[in-house]
């Protein structure tokens, strides 16, 4: 099982057995997934941007509908107090 010694600032290094399996190296960005009482480690390989255009949808997307509908939405949980 590997093991990673935390230091003064909180850094660590993840050892190498890890970042093979993760297929991580310097410079990437990783995500800690906390679950109930655990964390998991996954690697951030892609951003939305890079998902950008990989859903097909048909017809016209009318951006400034979804906008009003979160707006609205955001109104409705922020009255009633609920998040």
């Amino acid at each position: 099982m590997p093991i990673a010694k935390v230091g003064r600032r909180g850094q660590m290094t993840l050892p190498r057995e890890v970042r093979k399996a993760l297929d991580v190296e310097e410079g990437d960005h990783i995500v800690f997934v906390r679950r109930r009482h655990e964390f998991s480690v996954q690697p951030l390989n892609r951003t939305l941007l890079d998902l950008r255009g990989s859903v097909r949808v048909s017809g016209r997307q009318d951006f400034d509908a979804v906008r009003e509908h979160v707006r609205r939405t955001r109104a409705r949980r922020g009255a009633d107090g609920t998040s």
